[in-house]
């Protein structure tokens, strides 16, 4: 499992992050939050795990990450 500041990603959150990435190239008019809202369903992940993808994926995109 890999790890990111601490935190160990899980199977189900590395593959939001694939699929996000995967959506978010074939349609970069969609909008981040709603594709990450539909990402945390699609794999069933914990409120941690949402909230390292809203952090990592929403702030950090406008402007409000390190």
């Amino acid at each position: 499992m890999a790890k990111t500041r601490g935190i160990s990603l899980s199977t189900n959150l590395q593959k939001a992050v694939q699929w996000i990435g995967a959506i978010m190239r074939k349609h970069p008019e969609k909008q981040r939050g709603i594709v990450i809202q539909d990402a945390q369903l699609r794999f069933d992940l914990t409120p941690a795990e949402s909230e390292f993808l809203n952090h990592n994926f929403i702030d950090i995109a406008i402007g409000k990450g390190c």
